[in-house]
């Protein structure tokens, strides 16, 4: 339920209108603009009458939010929301490109790679520490000393951090470390996770699950909102389907379903959604013009030797080629690519 409050509503009548939410056994969510001041009633309120708030003094509107996921929706927050990551915001005007390797395998591939994706254009850096591989004989990922190389990475390039998150017993650690915790497809639904994930204020890269609808996408990203931290970005990846001449499906439409139904920031994964080299940089093309907010790359400098996802991962001169195409399809969009030109490189817990 979302109570939006007279424009000269004063503060007594404001918190007046929570006691009385907090006495119905719901949660609050307080959104106070230029315009006007919304008060969010969450839980479950469709037995609740609205008459209860109607008339309470300083009140002007009280609308039920149709859609399950309350907080994600653009009818409680028509406004897209700006996710700030250190140096650059994702949404709005700026499109962020993340690039770097599925994995973290040495100091000097990881720094290599940074400074490449750095002068081609990308605005953050990407590299798995924690990997879920199919198989347990496969490479699983570097961990903390992963963590470390990715923190000298962006010492010397000053591109924030995004990197894969598993369990919520890494959470203290990877927000030691990281600007982005991103949940991968197979832990989308990993409600425990998630609720660990709300409790930091940490920005947060939430990839939909390969069979997951738009709709548990969004109850996905709820989960983080609820408790408390606003700060998610959601990714698509290309979901499984009967078609197997590419890794995914490139689910291109839910771009602009996201974009109408959420204010939450919309990334692309073309290098997960295509599984080949050949098609990253057309989809990625799509994606900017289809309206996302950013795309998330994976680029390596040695494909064919790569420990994981080699046969998708672009060479850094072909990810160079890519950003000027999305630049100037940005452009034609209105938009630009972000950069992290104010970033400060030495984080608290690391230094």
């Amino acid at each position: 339920m979302m109570i939006i409050m007279q424009a000269n509503a004063t503060p007594q009548q404001v918190e007046h209108v929570i006691e009385h939410i907090k006495a119905a056994g719901l949660a609050v969510h307080l959104s106070q603009g230029l315009e006007a001041t919304i008060i969010g009633a969450i839980g479950e309120t469709h037995n609740l009458p609205m008459e209860q708030f109607e008339g309470l003094d300083g009140v002007d509107i009280v609308q039920r939010i149709t859609q399950p996921y309350k907080l994600a929706s653009r009818q409680f927050h028509p406004e897209d929301s700006l996710i700030p990551v250190d140096g650059f915001h994702v949404g709005g005007d700026e499109i962020a490109i993340i690039a770097g390797p599925c994995s973290v395998e040495s100091r000097s591939q990881i720094i290599e790679t940074a400074i490449a994706v750095k002068e081609a254009g990308a605005s953050a850096l990407r590299g798995g520490v924690f990997k879920p591989r199919t198989s347990p004989y496969s490479f699983q990922g570097l961990g903390e000393e992963g963590l470390e190389y990715l923190a000298e990475a962006r010492a010397q390039t000053g591109l924030p951090i995004v990197a894969e998150i598993m369990s919520q017993v890494q959470v203290d650690l990877m927000v030691k470390y990281v600007d982005v915790l991103q949940v991968g497809a197979r832990n989308m639904q990993n409600f425990n996770l998630l609720r660990v994930i709300g409790e930091t204020r940490t920005a947060v890269l939430l990839k939909r699950g390969m069979s997951a609808t738009v709709e548990e996408l969004l109850m996905s990203a709820e989960y983080i909102l609820a408790g408390g931290n606003a700060r998610v970005m959601l990714c698509e990846r290309g979901i499984r389907t009967f078609e197997t001449s590419t890794r995914n499906t490139t689910d291109i439409n839910a771009i602009p379903v996201l974009k109408k139904l959420t204010h939450l920031p919309v990334i692309l994964d073309p290098s997960h959604a295509t599984g080949h080299v050949d098609y990253v940089a057309a989809i990625a093309r799509a994606a900017i013009a289809a309206g996302a907010d950013g795309l998330i790359i994976e680029v390596h400098p040695d494909p064919a030797h790569a420990v994981s996802d080699g046969k998708q991962s672009l060479r850094p001169e072909a990810f160079a080629a890519m950003v000027k195409q999305v630049g100037q399809i940005a452009q034609i969009m209105g938009r630009k690519l972000a950069a992290a030109e104010a970033y400060q490189p030495l984080k608290q817990g690391w230094a």
